[in-house]
């Protein structure tokens, strides 16, 4: 049984916020506990593409569109490369498409994982000056650190533009940079923004350009029409959806949810959804991201990037079923990888954070990183073996940066690089077990800091309500809190006086459900997900802590929710 707290929220301020944006109790006692006044909880919850920010505000990119403009003028031969996460490749796509509407004829490269490695690699760069001859190249989602490569594409001539939004370290790259890690205040609203996010504003900052020229294209081209893409890098990537993230999150997932461009179509349609309907963050995040990613891991990561470019349906439906068959397989590799990997890990016993390494495929030690961090709660390392090398990716949890723990054992790797939710790591093989015990030492470091947030495993209630409360204007409201993700979690709540009048349903692997009346023929869906070998016996007062949702299935909806834990009332 988890812990759980509680931390009240300011009462006059929830009820100024009920009254100023007319929305239920519930829902503003948990914005008063988010923010601090009406006007912010208002732009939190109904954010407006009229607050995002001046793009030539964020360094570098006023620059980086000037130079982008003059080489589409000039027929300069560009060539863009993108990493091959969901992020690289929306903003690849993104950026691609939208210099083809411009008149450019920009070539795209993404790299090629088992033989080039991530980011802007040497093997990569040579691809790239072989192929496309470049006179401007631009690197997406990757670059920052790359220096010897941009060196590299310097000596060659070539002009160079990073937008990039990882942790620089002390030799970045000497090039025309867009990262606001490096350029740009920490409190500045597009701060956290991923990739994705940043080639939007970039996007944006070519149509000033052209509309302060006088150019009809800064008129008649939309920024908005972006907004799909923009979303499906910044909710993939696992970035703070707060501030310049969330108006684009929230905005572009509508515009995901209509499938206009034909290969997002089709994805969704493999996916198992109904394009045209509605899309939440976790379709994202579980259905979309993974086949997306799948392609890169095991396979050609510019099998998703041709997807997302193209306007023949036939060639869409084609490629997106091969991303659904490479994506099933991906599944079967990773199911095998984390067990493992969850095995080495337990056998070590309770640690600040984990190193784990196996004879595993480079391309899903992402996934099982994520899987094991988010069931110990820790810091979590999954290597593979690539050569004479160890490989992988690391997931963090709340409170602990993992590029400051990597940055703690520099001496011991080869490469590494990231942000402070998501790494990427190589050391040799000899080095592991020094390794394994720095990074511990560092994680534990930081958290006797006082860095880290409360467990992860306790859970925080956000609001104590009784079942009358669940009315339908609650969950539309709750609703309005959409898209979920980091830095903007699914409120829990606290449900009390609560009896079960029999006894929960058992089904499927270990889950239980119940119903409970609410009246007016309204009816409560309860669903507990594997905790069928603990279950409340009828006729005793318990508290729940729930999720609370609208559950939509052909065409209805019934109030939904999902008890994440449970304990008798004292």
């Amino acid at each position: 049984m988890a812990a759980w707290s509680h931390r009240a929220a300011d009462e006059g301020l929830a009820r100024r916020i009920a009254a100023s944006l007319g929305v239920s109790e519930p829902l503003a006692f948990v914005l008063a506990r988010a923010f601090p006044d009406e006007g912010e909880a208002e732009r939190h919850l109904r954010p407006q593409l009229a607050q995002v920010s001046d793009p030539f505000a964020v360094g570098g990119l006023r620059e980086a569109a000037e130079r982008l403009v003059a080489a589409v003028a000039k027929d300069e031969p560009i060539a863009i490369l993108g990493d091959y996460d969901v992020d690289g490749v929306s903003s690849t796509a993104m950026l691609v498409h939208f210099l083809r509407r411009l008149g450019g004829r920009p070539a795209f490269f993404v790299p090629r994982r088992l033989e080039e490695g991530y980011g802007l690699s040497m093997a990569a760069l040579e691809r790239v000056l072989a192929e496309a001859r470049p006179r401007l190249f631009v690197a997406l989602d990757c670059g920052t650190n790359s220096q010897p490569e941009v060196e590299r594409l310097k000596a060659e001539g070539v002009d160079v533009i990073v937008v990039d939004h990882h942790v620089a370290k002390e030799t970045r790259a000497a090039c025309l940079l867009v990262n606001p890690r490096v350029h740009d205040a920490e409190d500045a609203p597009w701060q956290s923004l991923c990739t994705a996010g940043l080639v939007f504003k970039l996007i944006h900052g070519i149509l000033k350009v052209l509309r302060l020229a006088g150019d009809e294209r800064g008129v008649r081209i939309a920024v908005k029409d972006y907004l799909d893409l923009a979303a499906l890098g910044t909710i993939a990537d696992l970035v703070p959806l707060r501030s310049e993230n969330r108006i684009l999150a929230a905005h572009g997932l509508k515009a995901l949810g209509e499938a206009r461009r034909q290969g997002l179509r089709a994805l969704i349609a493999v996916s198992g959804m109904e394009p045209g309907g509605v899309l939440t963050s976790v379709d994202v995040s579980y259905r979309l991201g993974p086949r997306i990613n799948a392609s890169g891991r095991l396979a050609d990561a510019s099998l998703p990037l041709r997807l997302l470019l193209s306007e023949d349906a036939d060639d869409c439906l084609r490629d997106a079923a091969q991303l659904d068959a490479i994506n099933r397989e991906r599944q079967e590799i990773d199911k095998k990888v984390t067990e493992e990997a969850m095995a080495q890990a337990k056998a070590m016993g309770d640690l600040a954070g984990y190193v784990v390494h196996g004879d595993w495929h480079p391309g899903v030690v992402g996934i099982a990183a994520g899987k094991i961090c988010r069931a110990l709660d820790r810091p979590v390392i999954v290597l593979g073996k690539e050569a004479d090398a160890a490989k992988g990716s690391g997931r963090s949890v709340a409170g602990i940066n993992l590029v400051e723990a990597l940055t703690a054992c520099a001496d011991l790797l080869k490469t590494y690089g990231g942000h402070p939710m998501a790494v990427g790591v190589s050391l040799g093989l000899g080095d592991i077990e020094a390794f394994r015990a720095r990074f511990a030492a560092a994680v534990e470091a930081q958290r006797a800091a006082g860095k880290p947030a409360a467990d992860g495993r306790d859970l925080e209630i956000a609001h104590w309500i009784r079942p009358a409360e669940v009315t339908d204007q609650m969950l539309d409201d709750l609703e309005l809190l959409q898209p979920f993700g980091e830095g903007n979690a699914e409120p829990v709540f606290g449900l009390r006086g609560f009896v079960f009048d029999r006894a929960p349903l058992v089904f499927g692997e270990g889950n239980f459900r119940h119903q409970f009346p609410l009246g007016g023929g309204r009816r409560l869906n309860f669903v507990a997900w594997r905790m069928a070998d603990r279950m409340p016996v009828a006729g005793k007062p318990v508290e729940l802590a729930v999720r609370l949702q609208w559950n939509r299935w052909q065409g209805r909806r019934t109030p939904q929710a999902e008890i994440l834990d449970w304990r008798y009332a004292s």
